[in-house]
């Protein structure tokens, strides 16, 4: 796999999130998630064998890489886990977050000392692009850097994998906010990142089985190389996760809202559009390229324009009469004005297609209704779109 794409498209989400990192330095988070992006495109970028060979040729070290990509991932795996304090202060405001902070730095800048040291003190005369893990497992001191390394990187995978876990059930069972959009966006992300940290926890113990194979003699340099797509697809998950709570609540707003709006709106504006009026079929002028949120403006427009239309065929007997069975059924207030609307334009339809003359007079109450109702309840159109379901099995003498 060309180790330069992820790098490069992690790298292009870091220079998009740089303004942001300028303006918001002070925060915990920015400074957690924009070390997390740097650290991953450095792992990615310095683990290519073209880069490997460039920086030992430069350092006149062979393998420098090796120890470069060793503490760079010892230091992305620290930057998840200090996202993840830092991240769960700001929901829940838990106490001693600096503190466990710290002990991950501390610990993982010990881990990186100890790398350096085994490198120093170790010989790698020969230069491993690939195969490094395996081709130095009995090497002494390498052997020992490598399992640091190793054991660091999975033990960090395999707590933030629990951490998440535990965080997204505590969600579940203990925030009141859990059924808001925002506490299942978040849950939604902690269950990705989970799986993205268990896949690099698969990723470890991949090398570490490749490594212990090549103690006993054997040859498991295969499962050693494919240890990097699991590799390639825990830093996606990873990525995913973090960025599902932070652009999954515009993304609700702007693009799934509007379309499932949409959706509902399908069965009011079939009923009104069924038999052309004077404008004839529904064509909206709205450009391929619009936003479902302009869309759905335009298509909101176009179907109060047509209920309208249809006002010179309602009858607010219609309505009354289907609001009051309504509220007989037990239906509530805003039900009930939906489901007499949907009556009184069903019927109106009916009579539109069945070539009833105008009475714009007595159309005039109906109209009046319905504006009536737009300034009172939010989301009308798409009330009494719901409710044509239910007007379908009212008796004939409440729409007639």
């Amino acid at each position: 796999m060309n180790l330069y794409v992820p790098a490069a498209a992690l790298g292009i989400v870091l220079v998009v999130k740089l303004p942001a990192l300028l303006r918001r330095w002070r925060s915990p988070v920015v400074r957690s998630v924009n070390a997390v992006i740097f650290l991953q495109a450095a792992a990615f970028f310095f683990s290519a064998p073209p880069t490997i060979t460039v920086v030992n040729e430069m350092t006149g070290v062979s393998n420098f890489s090796a120890v470069l990509v060793y503490c760079i991932l010892s230091a992305y795996a620290c930057a998840c886990r200090v996202l993840m304090e830092n991240w769960r202060e700001d929901v829940e405001i838990l106490p001693h977050t600096r503190r466990r902070v710290r002990r991950w730095l501390w610990g993982h800048g010990v881990v990186t000392i100890l790398l350096i040291g085994c490198f120093v003190l170790g010989e790698a005369p020969v230069e491993r692009q690939r195969d490094f893990e395996t081709y130095y497992a009995n090497t002494p001191f390498m052997r020992e850097m490598v399992l640091l390394c190793l054991f660091a990187v999975t033990a960090a995978a395999a707590a933030a994998a629990a951490a998440c876990w535990k965080w997204a059930r505590d969600i579940r069972r203990e925030c009141p906010e859990r059924k808001t959009p925002a506490g299942r966006l978040l849950r939604v992300g902690l269950t990705v990142l989970a799986v993205g940290f268990l896949t690099n926890v698969t990723y470890g113990s991949a090398k570490l089985a490749a490594v212990a194979a090549a103690w006993s003699g054997r040859d498991w340099e295969p499962l050693n190389r494919a240890a990097t797509s699991f590799a390639c697809l825990g830093t996606l998950l990873v990525a995913v996760g973090f960025l599902i709570p932070i652009v999954g609540p515009w993304l609700a707003a702007q693009v799934l809202g509007p379309l499932w709006t949409l959706r509902a709106l399908g069965p009011l504006r079939r009923t009104i559009c069924r038999v052309g009026g004077p404008r004839g079929r529904m064509r909206l002028s709205t450009p391929w390229s619009a936003c479902p949120g302009r869309r759905l403006t335009d298509r909101m427009t176009d179907i109060h324009d047509r209920m309208l239309e249809l006002g010179a065929y309602c009858s607010d007997e219609v309505r009354a009469h289907a609001y009051a069975q309504a509220r007989r059924n037990g239906r509530t207030e805003a039900e009930s004005v939906a489901i007499g609307l949907a009556a009184m334009f069903r019927a109106a339809a009916d009579a539109r297609a069945g070539g009833m003359p105008e009475d714009k007079e007595k159309g005039v109450v109906a109209v009046r209704a319905l504006r009536a109702a737009e300034a009172e309840y939010r989301d009308l159109l798409v009330g009494i779109s719901r409710a044509l379901r239910a007007v379908a099995v009212l008796p004939r003498s409440t729409t007639e």
